[in-house]
């Protein structure tokens, strides 16, 4: 009886490491999409790399990020929409983030989340049109934004004062989850970092994927060019916070090019299907 229970006992120890990698083979993978909502024209390239030629432009391309798995469609970024946010820019091809996500055969009320990296105009403006979703934000990003940006000596460039008015709209109706934090994961398979310093406390966030790792890495890393010479985006409260977060991105992600940049247009042409704006990141 002794020699069988040892014998067993055996067999216990054995079958645990399959266990934990039958737990590993079961956590939840994402695929990641780069939707493209617009592109504005003949943009300097100065405001968006440090040092860069003030007379190269760019027709810059405006994205946003679906994250999606069986359950769950959380978009990171909502874009822009109103006419008082869009008026005199010029953006061609202007869509709504809803019509953006229907390219894949979705509608506002499927996302479930809405991860917002930072407040500008461009990343934020769309947040009301998704009905059933929760909002993640940076607790810094909401506090700051909602207050001290609008007294003497704080900067609100960039940032929309109806855009900051639906954020509180939506927190007092309980649908906003404010982020304590760096290296949080909100989500299974899903972190939020800060440290890009874009705007008072951007995030950027990794995705669990069946390719690896991928890192959104929003306006907390431009284009690919921030990262190939190693350059801080030109608009930061940190330029050397934006350094290191980007040396981070680097670490965080399985390859260099799993991390997506805010604004290239080169996104959709490292990875250009399906195609027709769309373009998944694998």
């Amino acid at each position: 009886m002794r020699q069988l229970l040892i014998t067993l006992s055996l067999v216990a120890l054995l079958a645990l490491p399959v266990s934990a990698l039958a737990q590993n083979s079961s956590a939840a993978t994402y695929e990641v999409y780069a939707l493209s909502y617009g592109v504005y024209p003949n943009f300097p390239v100065s405001a968006l790399l440090t040092g860069a030629d003030k007379t190269r432009r760019i027709d810059l391309q405006m994205m946003i990020w679906l994250i999606k798995s069986p359950g769950k469609n959380i978009l990171v970024d909502t874009g822009c929409y109103h006419e008082n946010v869009v008026k005199g820019k010029g953006i061609q091809n202007l869509i709504k983030a809803s019509d953006a996500i229907a390219k894949l055969g979705l509608s506002a009320t499927d996302i479930t989340d809405v991860i917002i990296t930072h407040m500008h105009w461009d990343h934020a403006d769309g947040m009301d049109l998704f009905p059933n979703a929760k909002i993640w934000i940076q607790k810094d990003e909401y506090s700051y934004y909602t207050g001290a940006a609008w007294q003497a000596g704080g900067k609100s460039g960039g940032i929309e004062p109806d855009d900051v008015l639906t954020l509180v709209k939506l927190n007092t109706a309980h649908k906003v989850n404010l982020v304590d934090g760096d290296d949080r994961e909100i989500i299974d398979g899903i972190k939020v970092y800060t440290g890009g310093r874009h705007t008072y406390a951007s995030q950027y966030v990794s995705v669990r994927t069946a390719s690896g790792t991928v890192v959104i890495a929003s306006d907390n890393m431009y284009l690919y060019e921030n990262l190939e010479k190693h350059a801080p985006i030109a608009q930061t409260f940190d330029a050397d916070s934006n350094l290191k977060a980007q040396d981070r991105m680097k670490q965080i992600a399985t390859r260099p090019d799993l991390i997506v940049p805010g604004h290239d247009p080169a996104v959709f042409v490292k990875f250009p299907k399906p195609g027709n704006g769309v373009a998944r990141i694998q």
